[in-house]
């Protein structure tokens, strides 16, 4: 832990990762990333990783925002172990 200005009259507490820490920490963020949840994906498969659903809700969001879509259901998954 490391002490550090923020702003005027702020002080904070900061830690930060080594190298080890780093890397394992991203090994299993993207493990996490490429595990399979039970939702159909927009043109095929009945399931499909956790990065390609928020890539796809993504996709409808912007669809809605556009109003190319009269409406937007977040599609919410349980993960597959």
């Amino acid at each position: 832990m490391k002490s550090e200005d923020f702003s005027t009259g702020r002080k904070g507490k900061r830690e930060y990762l080594n190298d080890l820490q780093t890397a394992v920490l991203f090994r299993n963020l993207n493990q996490h990333f490429q595990s399979e949840v039970m939702i159909p994906r927009i043109r095929m498969g009945e399931k499909q990783e956790i990065e390609t659903l928020i890539n796809e809700e993504a996709l409808l969001l912007a669809m809605y925002l556009r109003d190319e879509k009269p409406e937007w259901k977040p599609r919410i998954a349980k993960l597959l172990n």
